[in-house]
């Protein structure tokens, strides 16, 4: 007996359940783009987010220390890496700060960087609807960092013999003179080694493993000879660097351990690195930007003391109760950070906001608005301002350090906090009666946050005279920096023309801001 063939009552059945099955896939598919819509729309907002507190920690005075800074760097950048892999089509949106609204910029490429131009012409000579002539009516151009490989070479220097048929004397050219006797690495080679080691803090180790992956087979004591060798080089530029800086009437200092091997003991000393820097651009001063390092078996006044040895102005550092003996000559005078005063402030603010802190940072960031209003002004204009708009500021915030501090017990956080600007309060208003002095010590601490940061890097110096080395180095490629100068370039050059028998007269040719790149020196290469 035939089966009965389906009726239109079945097949409208079975479309129903089709369409129903169509729906609720349609429906779990819609909940589940809505919920990866809001992930990632929350991912980025908690990227700007991110981005926002960032740029505040950047302001000149409100950050907090370099390494929490780095470590919200990272998760950024973890975050944009993440979220770009899942949805690279959509853009993060515009969120409003407390101060403004962020719009993202469209960045220009550096445009001292080499080029390489390709035209694109249309595939066809002629109009593909009509086929009429084309002429031409502008173009539309797009700029994309491309990535030249660095490739290690070998130059090979041949210098023919030739004989004299009268006489038989031999004619050669003379060998040229290198960096380090029968070495195999050229001058910027050299360069190189030293920006990799001291800039950018990968050990001699890492940079072997680097170079054999690109084919080159050389040993990490070669390196880290090779490496001291050329920068002992650079010791008549360290030394007029300091001798220069010592003639400013303003410096910057700061300091940060490090840990120094004492050689046979398995221990380390207590070391530390310290910075000077002599930079009046914020003053429009026209005098070059100089920073140089000194590193030192202890944390000691005294190191101050004999590396400032000469010097007569004024001082611009933190707390440290090693400087006091320093001032107390009268040819040095004191000028405090308010920046360590705000972060005093704030460390309590943050975990305990209260009226009274509220209102000492709103006090404390009205200062740094107007600050940042007349920022390369001379210093006379500097000086009016501070006069006319932030010495009226100033004096509040006194009077409400002295009024509040006084209901409050002396171990308590903030209690500390204000204590600690009341009792050098002198040198906090230093910077109200001269327009070439700074309101805090920014410009060191940042000279000496590259060096903090690297030190994740390595454990310890392996000696004194690897760290003095070290101290060398970092002042040539923090000066270039400050100077707007290709450290690298600089020291490849320097070194050659200081091994060729450079004069000593002429030393100040050769300083970072007088420096001129040679014509026939090779663009920088990716690293």
């Amino acid at each position: 007996m035939s089966e009965q063939a389906p009726s239109i009552a079945d097949f409208l059945a079975r479309i129903a359940l089709l369409e129903a099955a169509v729906a609720a896939r349609d429906t779990t598919i819609a909940e589940r783009d809505e919920q990866l819509r809001r992930e990632r729309a929350e991912a980025a907002l908690r990227i700007q987010r991110l981005q926002l507190r960032i740029d505040r920690f950047n302001r000149k005075a409100f950050g907090r220390s370099s390494e929490k800074l780095g470590q919200m760097l990272l998760e950024l950048e973890d975050l944009e890496t993440d979220f770009a892999a899942g949805a690279p089509y959509i853009e993060l949106p515009i969120v409003a700060d407390t101060d403004k609204v962020r719009v993202l910029p469209v960045r220009k490429l550096n445009p001292n960087l080499p080029r390489k131009r390709i035209l694109r012409e249309p595939s066809c000579a002629c109009c593909p609807g009509c086929g009429g002539a084309l002429r031409a009516m502008g173009e539309d151009s797009d700029e994309m960092l491309d990535l030249v490989v660095q490739a290690w070479q070998v130059i090979e220097t041949v210098r023919p013999k030739y004989s004299c048929r009268t006489c038989d004397k031999i004619i050669q050219a003379p060998a040229p003179i290198k960096a380090i006797a029968r070495g195999k690495l050229s001058y910027a080679a050299l360069a190189h080694i030293m920006m990799a080691k001291w800039g950018y803090h990968l050990p001699c180790y890492r940079q072997t493993q680097m170079m054999a992956a690109k084919g080159v087979d050389i040993e990490r004591s070669t390196l880290a000879r090779s490496a001291g060798y050329a920068a002992a080089l650079l010791d008549p530029i360290y030394n007029r660097i300091r001798e220069i800086g010592r003639t400013r009437t303003k410096i910057h200092t700061d300091d940060t351990r490090l840990p120094i091997l004492a050689p046979g003991t398995g221990k380390t000393h207590k070391g530390a690195l310290w910075v000077y820097v002599a930079d009046d651009r914020n003053s429009g001063s026209q005098e070059p930007p100089i920073a140089w390092y000194r590193a030192t078996m202890g944390r000691a006044g005294e190191s101050v003391m004999t590396e400032l040895a000469g010097f007569a102005g004024t001082l611009q550092a933190d707390g440290f109760s090693g400087y006091n003996q320093i001032y107390k000559g009268g040819a040095i005078r004191e000028a405090a950070c308010l920046a360590h005063l705000r972060r005093k402030i704030f460390d309590v603010h943050d975990s305990q906001p209260t009226e009274l802190s509220t209102t000492a940072m709103a006090g404390i960031q009205a200062i740094y608005r107007i600050e940042e209003e007349i920022r390369g002004l001379p210093p006379a204009e500097r000086l009016a301002a501070r006069r006319t708009r932030t010495r009226p500021l100033v004096r509040a915030l006194r009077r409400q350090l002295m009024r509040q501090a006084k209901g409050l017990s002396r171990h308590a956080d903030i209690a500390k906090a204000f204590a600690y600007g009341t009792k050098r309060w002198r040198a906090f208003n230093r910077f109200l009666y001269d327009g070439q002095l700074e309101p805090d010590n920014l410009i060191a601490e940042r000279a000496i946050r590259g060096f903090t940061v690297g030190r994740r890097n390595w454990l310890f110096s392996g000696n004194f005279a690897a760290a003095e080395r070290s101290a060398v180095v970092l002042s040539i490629i923090e000066t270039c920096k400050l100077c707007g100068v290709d450290a690298e370039a600089y020291m490849a050059d320097v070194i050659e023309r200081i091994q060729n028998d450079w004069p000593a007269s002429r030393w100040d040719e050769l300083m970072p801001w007088n420096w001129v790149r040679r014509q026939d020196m090779p663009l920088p290469l990716a690293a």
